[in-house]
Protein backbone atom coordinates (compact mmCIF):
# COMPACT_ATOMS: atom_id res chain seq x y z
CA UNK A 1 0.00 0.00 0.00
CA UNK A 2 1.20 3.53 -0.92
CA UNK A 3 1.56 6.06 1.53
CA UNK A 4 1.51 9.88 0.47
CA UNK A 5 3.32 11.95 2.76
CA UNK A 6 3.29 15.94 2.63
CA UNK A 7 6.72 17.40 3.27
CA UNK A 8 8.70 19.79 1.69
CA UNK A 9 12.07 19.60 -0.48
CA UNK A 10 14.21 19.14 2.55
CA UNK A 11 12.68 15.34 2.48
CA UNK A 12 15.65 12.71 1.94
CA UNK A 13 13.21 10.81 0.43
CA UNK A 14 11.89 13.53 -1.89
CA UNK A 15 15.92 14.74 -2.73
CA UNK A 16 16.46 11.10 -3.43
CA UNK A 17 13.89 10.81 -6.21
CA UNK A 18 14.77 13.96 -8.26
CA UNK A 19 17.45 12.80 -8.20
CA UNK A 20 16.53 10.16 -10.18
CA UNK A 21 13.95 12.16 -12.53
CA UNK A 22 16.53 14.61 -13.38
CA UNK A 23 19.12 11.61 -14.58
CA UNK A 24 15.81 10.40 -16.45
CA UNK A 25 15.35 13.52 -17.85
CA UNK A 26 18.75 14.47 -18.68
CA UNK A 27 18.50 11.13 -21.47
CA UNK A 28 15.07 11.95 -22.82
CA UNK A 29 16.04 16.35 -23.02
CA UNK A 30 19.46 15.55 -23.83
CA UNK A 31 21.01 19.23 -25.29
CA UNK A 32 18.17 20.70 -24.14
CA UNK A 33 18.04 19.46 -20.57
CA UNK A 34 19.99 21.88 -19.35
CA UNK A 35 17.18 24.84 -20.50
CA UNK A 36 14.92 22.84 -18.77
CA UNK A 37 16.95 22.17 -15.44
CA UNK A 38 16.91 26.09 -14.76
CA UNK A 39 13.55 26.17 -14.36
CA UNK A 40 13.34 22.58 -11.97
CA UNK A 41 15.51 23.94 -8.71
CA UNK A 42 14.09 22.01 -5.86
CA UNK A 43 15.01 25.36 -3.73
CA UNK A 44 12.49 26.98 -1.64
CA UNK A 45 9.79 24.33 -2.71
CA UNK A 46 8.06 23.92 0.67
CA UNK A 47 4.60 21.77 -0.60
CA UNK A 48 6.51 18.30 -2.07
CA UNK A 49 4.72 14.67 -1.46
CA UNK A 50 6.79 11.46 -1.02
CA UNK A 51 4.88 8.01 -2.03
CA UNK A 52 5.76 5.47 0.24
CA UNK A 53 5.71 1.86 -0.56
CA UNK A 54 6.81 0.44 2.88
CA UNK A 55 8.25 2.84 3.84
CA UNK A 56 10.44 3.64 0.75
CA UNK A 57 10.35 6.34 -1.66
CA UNK A 58 8.62 5.69 -4.93
CA UNK A 59 7.51 8.81 -6.41
CA UNK A 60 7.39 12.28 -5.58
CA UNK A 61 5.63 15.62 -7.07
CA UNK A 62 5.33 19.11 -5.78
CA UNK A 63 3.66 22.04 -6.22
CA UNK A 64 5.22 25.74 -6.24
CA UNK A 65 3.60 29.04 -6.27
CA UNK A 66 3.02 30.41 -9.70
CA UNK A 67 -0.33 33.37 -9.16
CA UNK A 68 -2.75 33.79 -6.49
CA UNK A 69 -5.17 31.57 -8.29
CA UNK A 70 -2.82 29.09 -9.60
CA UNK A 71 -0.20 26.30 -7.79
CA UNK A 72 2.43 24.63 -10.76
CA UNK A 73 2.63 21.19 -10.64
CA UNK A 74 6.70 20.13 -10.14
CA UNK A 75 8.83 17.31 -9.95
CA UNK A 76 6.45 14.66 -11.03
CA UNK A 77 8.14 10.97 -11.04
CA UNK A 78 7.31 6.90 -10.21
CA UNK A 79 10.14 4.87 -10.36
CA UNK A 80 10.12 2.48 -13.12
CA UNK A 81 9.06 -0.78 -11.71
CA UNK A 82 6.38 1.26 -9.82
CA UNK A 83 4.53 2.92 -13.06
CA UNK A 84 1.50 1.13 -14.01
CA UNK A 85 -0.03 1.55 -10.17
CA UNK A 86 -2.00 4.26 -10.41
CA UNK A 87 0.94 5.76 -8.42
CA UNK A 88 1.46 8.96 -10.06
CA UNK A 89 -2.36 9.29 -10.11
CA UNK A 90 -2.42 9.46 -6.21
CA UNK A 91 0.53 12.04 -5.90
CA UNK A 92 -1.20 14.44 -8.81
CA UNK A 93 -4.82 13.70 -6.60
CA UNK A 94 -2.91 14.94 -3.29
CA UNK A 95 -1.11 17.69 -4.62
CA UNK A 96 -4.19 19.32 -6.27
CA UNK A 97 -6.09 18.60 -2.48
CA UNK A 98 -2.97 20.42 -1.33
CA UNK A 99 -3.26 23.34 -3.42
CA UNK A 100 -7.31 23.43 -2.95
CA UNK A 101 -6.75 23.61 0.89
CA UNK A 102 -4.30 26.47 0.63
CA UNK A 103 -7.21 28.46 -1.43
CA UNK A 104 -6.07 28.17 -5.22
CA UNK A 105 -8.48 27.72 -7.61
CA UNK A 106 -6.51 25.50 -10.09
CA UNK A 107 -2.92 23.44 -11.04
CA UNK A 108 -0.34 24.62 -13.71
CA UNK A 109 2.03 22.32 -15.47
CA UNK A 110 4.60 21.62 -18.60
CA UNK A 111 5.84 18.87 -19.85
CA UNK A 112 7.85 17.63 -22.34
CA UNK A 113 6.97 15.98 -25.69
CA UNK A 114 9.50 13.40 -25.18
CA UNK A 115 7.17 12.05 -22.19
CA UNK A 116 4.04 10.78 -23.43
CA UNK A 117 3.61 8.90 -20.58
CA UNK A 118 3.08 12.66 -18.43
CA UNK A 119 0.99 13.68 -21.33
CA UNK A 120 -1.23 10.57 -20.91
CA UNK A 121 -1.07 11.30 -17.24
CA UNK A 122 -2.35 14.40 -17.09
CA UNK A 123 -5.22 13.95 -19.82
CA UNK A 124 -6.47 10.95 -17.68
CA UNK A 125 -6.56 13.38 -14.76
CA UNK A 126 -8.81 16.13 -15.87
CA UNK A 127 -6.00 18.82 -17.30
CA UNK A 128 -6.38 20.53 -20.73
CA UNK A 129 -3.58 21.46 -23.08
CA UNK A 130 -3.44 25.04 -22.48
CA UNK A 131 -0.85 27.33 -24.40
CA UNK A 132 2.76 27.66 -23.33
CA UNK A 133 3.17 30.12 -20.44
CA UNK A 134 5.76 31.40 -18.91
CA UNK A 135 9.85 30.57 -19.80
CA UNK A 136 8.15 27.64 -21.83
CA UNK A 137 6.37 29.94 -24.54
CA UNK A 138 7.66 29.66 -27.74
CA UNK A 139 9.18 26.20 -26.90
CA UNK A 140 8.56 23.41 -29.20
CA UNK A 141 9.19 20.59 -26.86
CA UNK A 142 6.95 22.05 -24.17
CA UNK A 143 3.11 21.11 -23.52
CA UNK A 144 1.24 22.77 -21.22
CA UNK A 145 -1.71 21.77 -18.81
CA UNK A 146 -4.55 23.25 -16.80
CA UNK A 147 -6.57 21.92 -14.37
CA UNK A 148 -9.22 23.63 -12.72
CA UNK A 149 -9.96 23.30 -8.93
CA UNK A 150 -13.05 24.74 -8.33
Amino acid sequence: MIHLLRTDAHHPGFAAMVKLLDADLAVRDGKEHSFYAQFNKTVGLKHCIVALWQNEPVGCGALKHYSPRQMEIKRMFVLPAYRGRGIASQILAELEKWAAELSYGGCILETGLKQPEAIALYQKNGYHRIPNYGQYAGVLNSVCFEKSLV
